[in-house]
């Protein structure tokens, strides 16, 4: 599975940014997909995760300003990051949790390359 991101750069605080990521490649199944991010200095944390049905799951400390979202019949997610702060400057990295094989007994973790996010003024 390869995941490309899009969308990072420098916003303002306040501002938004959406940032994108699109799964190719050979797979069975991807049965959800999610952003983390990494902070200098900090442990990787999830900000967000969608399921193949459609359950999401957000940090606590974006609830209410970010959103994730899947494209129908597609394997596109979407992270639309509003009021954003400048704690939220971060690697914002893609992840798809997935099956190669229908045979295999759980996912596999596959990664994007990462797209910085940095909030100043």
């Amino acid at each position: 599975v390869q995941l490309a991101e899009s969308g990072g750069g420098l916003v303002q605080p306040g501002g938004s940014l959406r940032l994108s990521c699109a799964a190719s490649g050979s797979f069975y199944t991807i049965n959800s997909m999610g952003w983390y991010r990494q902070a200098p200095g900090k442990q990787r944390e999830l900000v967000a995760r969608i399921t193949s049905a459609g359950r999401t799951t957000l940090a606590d400390s974006v609830k209410g300003r970010f959103s994730i979202s899947r494209e129908k019949d597609s394997n596109r997610v979407h992270l639309q990051m509003n009021n954003i702060k400048p704690e939220d400057t971060a690697v914002y990295s893609c992840n798809a949790a997935a099956k190669t094989r229908p045979q295999d007994p759980y996912d596999r973790m596959f990664w994007g390359q990462g797209t910085q996010v940095t909030v100043s003024s």
